[in-house]
């Protein structure tokens, strides 16, 4: 990402809400706005067989936003889950499961929620400032 990713302080609020309401299982979601901006959060359910230490964003819940974006919704701009027993950083899992999109992965450790890209040679670390709106 060329410019700083903007987060609206509402997002950053319902990530944390998420990752400590799903806690001990990892919580996930999808990340929505357009342009540089993440202005909408959706959770959804983590249908990963063992969601302790791994998570899978419900698959309806992705074909419905993607539905949502072509009816000129807010664009899937990543994807968020939390480390509910680790860091903020994306783990080895998380590299072999990535698919190089350039999408931003949000990912809520210990206390913090950090921003990558997900690039095709791996993740990057995304600066990013908070929005009101």
């Amino acid at each position: 990402m060329s410019e700083p990713l903007k987060v609206t302080r509402d997002v950053i609020k319902a990530l944390a809400r998420a990752a400590e309401a799903a806690h001990p299982v990892e919580a996930c979601g999808i990340l929505l706005g357009d342009g540089v901006t993440i202005s909408r959060f959706i959770e959804t359910r983590n249908v990963h067989p063992q969601p302790l230490r791994h998570f899978e964003i419900d698959p309806q819940a992705l074909i419905d936003a993607h539905r949502a974006a072509r009816q000129s919704g807010p664009q899937i701009m990543g994807y968020f889950h939390s480390h509910p027993q680790g860091h903020a950083r994306p783990s080895r899992t998380d590299a072999e499961c990535a698919s190089g999109d350039g999408l931003v992965w949000a990912i809520a450790g210990q206390d913090e929620i950090s921003w990558w890209c997900d690039e095709v040679d791996g993740f990057a670390p995304v600066s990013y400032m908070v929005s009101n709106a």
